[in-house]
């Protein structure tokens, strides 16, 4: 098995040494040192560059630079998703993010885990673990995602939240680490709020 096998399948791997890992990257970042040194008004060059960089990508989604991703292509992204300055998708995983997901400005969702040992780490070992936000999910600016975590259906994630485990749908988390205070509900409407 060699090591982009490895890390598809959750097993420890070289991530700093092996030549082919590296190469991968050294594309990636190429894209996004061009996609976030394209005018934004360039459309047509940057939707270009996004589709070589996030190839499972769907249409519809905005991303503003600057974007980091490691690999681009462990990342699915659904339609009509906005991406805000500054994000960092760490994809030694997949990374998946579902329709109508805001992502607030510098976030980061991080894939990768290392060992304790100070001699496995500076080995260059690593594991990744898969990263999903569902559907309409709103992450606010400066959340953190760890390894391993899935954010359900619709859940609002506040702003500078870490998030270490596993969200339902539909509530509101905050915090460090992130928790859930409560059900979103019919009253959160802004129609209620503009009356009050």
């Amino acid at each position: 098995m060699n090591e982009h096998e490895k890390m598809k399948n959750g097993l420890w791997y070289d991530a700093n040494y092996d030549p082919a890992l590296i190469k991968d990257r050294l594309l990636a970042e190429d894209l996004c040192f061009d996609y976030n040194h394209v005018r934004p008004s360039n459309i047509g060059m940057k939707t270009k560059i996004l589709k070589q960089l996030l190839p499972n990508a769907q249409e519809n989604i905005t991303i503003l630079s600057p974007f980091y991703t490691d690999y681009g292509t462990n990342c699915f992204i659904g339609e009509h998703t906005f991406i805000n300055h500054n994000v960092y998708l760490m994809d030694g995983a997949t990374i998946t993010i579902g329709k109508h997901c805001f992502i607030g400005p510098n976030c980061g969702l991080y894939t990768a885990n290392h060992p304790f040992l100070i001699d496995e780490r500076n080995s260059g070992l690593e594991q990744a673990l898969p990263i999903t936000l569902e559907d309409n999910v709103w992450l606010g600016a400066n959340v953190t995602i760890l390894p391993g975590v899935t954010i359900s259906e619709g859940a609002v994630i506040g702003a500078g939240s870490v998030v270490i485990k596993d969200i339902p749908p539909h509530v509101v988390a905050v915090g460090n680490p992130c928790k859930v205070i409560r059900t979103i509900t019919e009253n959160d409407s802004i129609q209620y709020k503009e009356i009050v």
